[in-house]
């Protein structure tokens, strides 16, 4: 691999574990924030997925839809299937309850389950990129 994608490929994964980061500790402390900890949520398994694509030398679109993404994978490793119905929740933490418009409160227990998803997504992907 050389030095301009790998760097790109860290890159990605930095900014992931940093909204792993952030998502974690928006619930760990009260007041919990779920909606910030699920935006966050969103944004690592998006940007893991993104990691992927730049592997694979795929040209990465700039797109908060999860679907879309999992669909680009899919092209490139059919495993990636799997995140499909696991992940494709995550997108409306981005794009529709980010705002107040589309206001609404987010319990504990699917913020964890946002987190964990993404969580599991990340580790997936990284598991797949040979260093």
């Amino acid at each position: 691999m050389d030095e301009k994608k790998r760097i790109s490929i860290e890159r990605w994964f930095i900014k992931a574990e940093n909204d792993l980061e952030t998502a974690t500790r928006a619930l760990k402390y009260e007041p919990r924030i779920t909606d910030t900890a699920c935006f966050h949520a969103q944004q690592v398994a998006e940007k893991a997925l993104k990691a992927f694509l730049v592997f694979m030398d795929y040209e990465v679109e700039k797109t908060h839809d999860i679907v879309k993404l999992i669909n680009a994978c899919v092209e490139k490793d059919a495993s990636f299937e799997g995140f499909r119905e696991t992940l494709k929740g995550l997108t409306r933490y981005a794009i529709v309850e980010r705002y107040p418009d589309d206001w609404r409160e987010i319990l504990l227990d699917e913020a964890q389950s946002a987190v964990k998803k993404a969580e599991e997504c990340m580790v997936f992907v990284k598991g797949k990129i040979k260093w």
